[in-house]
């Protein structure tokens, strides 16, 4: 008699579900070959390596370090090769190519633009280049036969001090492409709290943020995040399963905090492949996205940088699914998880679960019973 119960994805159905993506960093996912490219049209002499192929492999072995502070030095060149209207405008209409092609419907992509002035860029320029490199991608996509919303968080950097200038930056362009509002950088000695006065701004305006908070620090910085500054979505989060207790017998207790994390339902953007490479989990087995699956959180899964940790939307589902045996029923609920959390209005995000993500893994849940069946009947009909 056939299980009802869904086995474990294939890489093709994995690739073929619908992906939702809410913490990918712009200047963390370059094409190898485009960094090459653009590092040649500016006349960027530092690359480690000029060949695309050994240029990829480098990054993800800088990266693996086990360090959050050394993870961060990789992207002193990807930025040096995004400092020109047209680098930007290329970089983000691969970005929305590239998830779209490993099924991603929906992304919120973030950048700092900050980091992208030495050229002589304004704010507002780079902000530009980007939302209409976006718009090229989701156009590309589309003539792929694939679909895909992206929207931009604007990020200001926790070690510098232009963090109000970056939120009202995302507040002017919260209609023309920009999502919402982040922070991130090195944890340690740089509070959330010391950007106050741009959370406040925000919040006056009704406007979108997350915060980076208990990736390489722990829960006094997801505590301020969330109770001091107001914080939408956590980014990585990781760090909450210090408040939670796991006795000999196997039962839970939750604390304080983790209690209101999962009683208000707060996002957490967790990103698997990238906490091993900081050392924010140990392994997959032990990342806590496994226990607070299980504990319903509202968890969703995440990229973080797809170059520095060769990954994907794919890559991530395909080793939680190896190691916690999650079907298409644990992928659709982070996905749901993911777009109800989203920085858009709450009708577009209703219709993206919906029209887009419901339907999707129907289709493939479809596919395994149709699949069984055939199975099923092969091997009936050969033991008789």
């Amino acid at each position: 008699m056939m299980s009802p119960t869904l086995s474990v994805p294939g890489p093709d159905q994995i690739r073929r579900a619908p992906k939702v993506l809410l913490h990918d960093h712009l200047d963390g996912g370059l094409r190898p070959g485009t960094i090459v490219d653009l590092a040649a049209a500016v006349g960027y002499d530092a690359l480690p390596e000029s060949e695309p192929d050994k240029l990829g492999i480098w990054f993800r072995e800088a990266a693996d370090s086990g360090s959050l502070e050394r993870y961060l030095e990789t992207f002193a060149h990807t930025c040096a090769v995004m400092q020109t209207r047209d680098a930007l405008f290329r970089v983000a209409a691969e970005c929305a190519e590239d998830l779209a092609a490993d099924g991603v419907v929906y992304a919120e992509v973030r950048y700092a633009p900050e980091q992208h002035l030495e050229a002589g860029l304004t704010l507002e320029e780079v902000v530009e280049a980007v939302n209409e490199g976006f718009r090229e991608g989701e156009r590309r996509a589309r003539q792929d036969g694939n679909r895909i919303r992206v929207g931009a968080l604007l990020t200001a950097m926790r070690h510098a001090a232009r963090s109000l200038e970056i939120a009202e930056l995302a507040n002017r362009y919260r209609d023309q492409g920009v999502a919402g509002f982040d922070i991130a950088g090195a944890e340690a000695g740089f509070p959330p709290t010391r950007h106050l006065d741009a959370f406040e701004y925000l919040k006056r305006e009704n406007n979108h943020f997350t915060i980076h908070a208990g990736e390489a620090f722990g829960l006094p910085s997801i505590w301020q995040a969330i109770q001091w500054c107001g914080a939408d979505r956590l980014g990585h989060g990781v760090r909450i399963i210090d408040d939670i207790e796991i006795a000999e017998d196997g039962s839970v207790k939750l604390g304080r905090l983790a209690s209101y994390v999962r009683d208000k339902r707060i996002p957490l953007e967790m990103c698997p492949t990238s906490n091993l490479q900081t050392g924010a989990a140990a392994s997959y087995a032990e990342h806590p996205i496994g226990l607070l699956r299980k504990l319903h959180f509202r968890a969703t899964v995440n990229t973080d940088n797809r170059l520095m940790s060769g990954t994907s939307m794919s890559g991530e589902f395909e080793k939680l699914t190896e190691t916690f045996g999650y079907t298409l029923d644990d992928m659709q609920w982070f996905t749901v998880n993911a777009m109800k959390s989203a920085f858009i209005p709450f009708d577009e995000r209703l219709a993206m679960i919906n029209d887009v993500i419901k339907p999707g893994y129907a289709e493939l849940k479809s596919e395994w019973l149709f699949e069984q069946t055939a199975a099923t009947s092969v091997s009936s009909s050969l033991a008789g």
